[in-house]
């Protein structure tokens, strides 16, 4: 028994004492030396930008992997839609040999926009007011003054013999006001903006000239005149002249709208040598250069004067004819 316990106590002081043998001590820090401290120390300041540069290629990716949506094209608004005008050149008008006109009449008319038939001069789309605007600033269409030089009359010249700069034209179209400067004192012009619908009607000046050679009796605009109020004298004065010749090959690419036909491709041009309008004689050549209503005050009586001249230039080319 005295063994046994002996035995006992002798394995229990051994593994106690080898227990304590196989336990780890407490570890000391150790102590890194100084050169290598600094490393560390610039190796964990370098580290964020490191991190960083790293980050940045990933951003780039990232916005390179987005695709961009593609633009689609709007559709189209319609079954079918014809923008341009089928002839590309315009046709001149037959040479006319003075020798060979043996009857001119010359005479002035107005186009009332007011009038239904006359809607397509002053439609949203495209009105003529805006196509002669558009074509004095740019400079593609020269405008004639209506004032004659040393004249008192405003609207005595139509001959084509002044011409203004585009500022002029575009001044007299649209007026301008004065503004005074507070601080300097001087006064500047101020253009008003374009309102056209002021700009109800239009004067016509052509020739009927029958032509000898061709046997032909037909009329030739000479010039085309936008008119405005003159709330002095309560009428219509012309603002400037433009020579059609000029201001063909210009109308000739200007469609109209045609409320009849959608796929139409009449232009201004077409409407004027068609006679698509409806109009009033104001005057026709006399020896006082007087117009009508200069000699009729009576509207109504002005309108029956301008369709005896009308059914006059009828008779005559029915009276030159035999059957």
């Amino acid at each position: 028994m005295k063994k046994v316990l002996i035995v006992f106590g002798f394995l229990l002081f051994s593994s106690q004492i080898f227990a304590q043998i196989e336990t780890p001590l407490a570890k000391k820090p150790k102590k890194t030396p100084v050169n290598k401290q600094k490393e560390t120390a610039v190796s964990k300041t370098e580290t964020p930008s490191v991190t960083k540069e790293k980050e940045v290629p990933k951003v780039e990716e990232a916005e390179v992997a987005v695709k961009k949506p593609k633009k689609k094209k709007s559709p189209k608004d319609g079954f079918a839609e014809r923008l341009d005008v089928d002839s590309l050149s315009l046709v001149p008008f037959p040479d006319v040999r003075d020798e060979d006109v043996i009857y001119r009449k010359r005479l002035w008319r107005e186009i009332d926009l007011r009038d239904t038939i006359n809607a397509t001069f002053r439609a949203n789309q495209s009105n003529l007011m805006g196509v002669f605007v558009a074509a004095i600033k740019s400079e593609e269409l020269t405008a004639y003054s209506p004032k004659g030089v040393g004249e008192k009359s405003l609207d005595d010249d139509d001959s084509f013999q002044t011409p203004l700069t585009s500022l002029e034209a575009i001044k007299a179209v649209v007026g301008s006001v004065q503004i005074t400067d507070n601080n300097t004192g001087s006064v500047k012009d101020t253009l008003n903006d374009y309102n056209g619908d002021l700009f109800l009607k239009f004067r016509l000046k052509e020739d009927w000239i029958l032509d000898q050679k061709r046997s032909v009796f037909e009329a030739r605009i000479v010039g085309i005149a936008p008119l405005k109020l003159d709330e002095k004298t309560n009428n219509w004065q012309p603002i400037f002249w433009i020579n059609y010749n000029d201001a063909r090959e210009l109308l000739s690419r200007k469609r109209i709208v045609n409320s009849r036909n959608d796929a139409s491709i009449l232009t201004f041009d077409d409407v004027f040598l068609r006679r698509i309008f409806a109009s009033n004689i104001i005057k026709e050549t006399n020896p006082g250069d007087n117009k009508i209503r200069d000699l009729i005050s009576d509207p109504k009586l002005r309108l029956y004067e301008s369709e005896r001249i009308k059914s006059g230039l009828l008779n005559f080319e029915q009276s030159l004819w035999e059957y």
